[in-house]
């Protein structure tokens, strides 16, 4: 048997439910799990999980799907159950890369980490550890296009569905971005949209915030504004100062980024405009 997941959205419709659940059923597949969400403006989501046999024919499914909903609005994709490929970015912090290959090396994560890319060569090490290639890219002398150009002939190598940027400190030009649209996942220091940019625990330090957090989204051509997948805070107080709360914000960056990682990862997030809708 093999396992597949079918996300499906678009214009709300009756019957939508019983076309694709009807489907599956005349492809002698079986249902482990639906999800449905009906937005306020009337924009359709839902999520299937599903069984079926080894000869399981994906492109009969999706022309008996079209169809039964042949409005073009409504968008299928139809993935077979399987480990993503992805590569890391990082600098010189490791906070969030350890987090991360710590769980891969305990198949925790529904991952293949094919590599790591950073501009510096501190975390060549501790990668090595773990028996995964690392990249030193060095920016020096460079601009950022000449750097990012030799990124991307690095990251052409493995070919991944999914770049982590695992505190890569460094902005991405709207070309990097437009060659891995909405398939580039960053995690932020704050709880945005709150102390966008550099230094956001000196920004809530002098504020005299109460709560710190970390934001997990996709990346897009406005620093730092991309669709949020996860979000997560912790308290403070007047007693910390802005090196405790970076401290204490590693700790909520690596977690909130594994849980949005698992969360891209298993299929189930939607990017609806410049939000998600998880399911």
């Amino acid at each position: 048997m093999a396992k597949h997941t079918l996300l499906m959205e678009g214009p709300d419709a009756k019957g939508l439910i019983f076309h694709v659940t009807s489907v599956l059923f005349n492809n002698e597949c079986n249902i482990l799990r639906q999800d449905e969400y009906v937005s306020p403006n009337g924009w359709f989501f839902m999520r299937t999980e599903f069984v079926s046999a080894d000869d399981f024919d994906t492109q009969k499914v999706l022309v008996d799907l079209r169809v039964k909903v042949p409005s073009e609005e409504i968008q299928f994709r139809l993935n077979t159950q399987k480990k993503k490929d992805i590569v890391l970015l990082c600098t010189k912090e490791h906070h969030c890369l350890s987090e991360i290959l710590i769980r891969y090396a305990f198949e925790e994560l529904n991952a293949n980490v094919l590599a790591v890319v950073s501009n510096y060569n501190t975390l060549q090490p501790f990668v090595s550890k773990f028996g995964i290639p690392f990249h030193y890219v060095s920016a020096e002398d460079k601009t950022r296009e000449e750097h990012e150009v030799a990124v991307l002939k690095t990251l052409d190598i493995y070919n991944p569905e999914l770049l982590v940027l695992a505190k890569y400190m460094r902005i991405l030009s709207p070309d990097f971005v437009s060659k891995y649209s909405n398939k580039i996942v960053n995690i932020h220091h704050s709880f945005l949209p709150a102390f966008i940019g550099a230094n956001p625990y000196k920004q809530a330090y002098e504020r005299g915030v109460k709560v710190i957090g970390a934001t997990a989204h996709f990346v897009n051509n406005h620093l730092d504004e991309g669709p949020i997948i996860a979000q997560d805070t912790r308290e403070v107080d007047h007693r910390y100062s802005a090196a405790d709360m970076a401290r204490d914000g590693r700790d909520v960056e690596k977690m909130v980024l594994i849980k949005a990682l698992k969360l891209v990862l298993d299929d189930r997030v939607f990017i609806f405009g410049n939000r998600t809708v998880i399911l």
